[in-house]
């Protein structure tokens, strides 16, 4: 008769448990500690235990924080962010179609593109930063060369939410973008492409009828990079957002000068538009899915 096998765990396997319990712990542990104090009662303070349970300080965040305008903040992250997703992913794909190709030089390209997610943030940050007040004093230097001298008197800087500081976000998403439909694309079977062909599909047809239905998880997976990535930058956004300030830039301002639950309120605020946006995201990118393989 033939010994039966035992079902029974290693001691390896609950010593690994352990550890990787340990680790969720210590990942997850701050985030649900703030949550739970920023549902505080009045008297709540910054540390346990806690003092009642009620929305005291969220409603304490939509009066305002001082002389900090968190709603414009929440306005131009949002803002920013959704620029941020939609160039991502269109310059991802575009991307990802030209390198299905053999490009002169494309060795070299990927690997400068690449090179933005080894280096410092805050060196990039640095380098847009000085890049766009160079730029500033060129075109101070030409408007005061053409006579312009009201335009020169009216003229503050190129920095901006939608100038420097986007361009920095996109030194953070688009590698990831990029490096998502390489593997998207190593994996596609051209076959479908020239069976549409075959039946006289054009370029274009090909293209968005075929191509986009069968990655359209993945470029839902890209925008949500894009925004997430987008949504919590600090060191890249310090130095070349010019003079106003994003959500998570305001919130670390805060962190020296709040001292009630309120500044906890606005991380679950936070919190919980990153969980949305990942939530609509896999919902998206599930029910594509299955239109695919239907």
């Amino acid at each position: 008769m033939q010994a039966r096998i035992s079902d029974a765990r290693p001691a390896g396997f609950w010593l690994l448990a352990i550890v990787f319990a340990l680790f969720v712990l210590f990942m997850y542990g701050p985030m649900l500690v703030i949550v739970a104090l920023s549902f505080q009662g009045p008297e709540g303070g910054l540390t346990f235990p806690m003092r009642g349970f009620s929305l005291h300080w969220f409603r304490q965040l939509a009066e305002g924080l001082g002389v900090v305008d968190i709603g414009a903040a929440l306005r131009r992250s949002l803002g920013v962010g959704a620029a941020v997703m939609v160039l991502t992913v269109v310059l991802s794909v575009l991307a990802g179609l030209a390198f299905r190709k053999k490009l002169r030089g494309g060795n070299a390209l990927f690997y400068i593109v690449v090179a933005s997610l080894i280096m410092p943030s805050i060196i990039v940050s640095l380098g847009i930063g000085l890049e766009f007040r160079l730029l500033d004093t060129g075109i101070k230097w030409l408007l005061g060369a053409l006579g312009m001298e009201s335009t020169l008197e009216n003229y503050g800087t190129a920095l901006g939410l939608y100038t420097s500081a986007l361009g920095a976000h996109l030194t953070w998403t688009l590698p990831f973008g990029l490096l998502i439909m390489f593997a998207v694309f190593n994996r596609f079977n051209p076959s479908y492409e020239e069976a549409a062909r075959d039946l006289g599909a054009t370029p274009w047809q090909s293209f968005s009828q075929v191509v986009l239905p069968l990655v359209a998880p993945s470029i839902v997976g890209i925008g949500m990079f894009g925004f997430t990535l987008s949504w919590d930058e600090i060191a890249r956004t310090s130095q070349a957002i010019g003079d106003v300030n994003t959500l998570p830039l305001e919130l670390q301002g805060l962190t020296s000068t709040v001292t009630t639950p309120s500044i906890y309120a606005l991380g679950t605020v936070t919190t919980v538009v990153s969980f949305l946006v990942m939530g609509l995201a896999i919902g998206l990118a599930t029910l594509l899915a299955r239109r695919r393989k239907a």
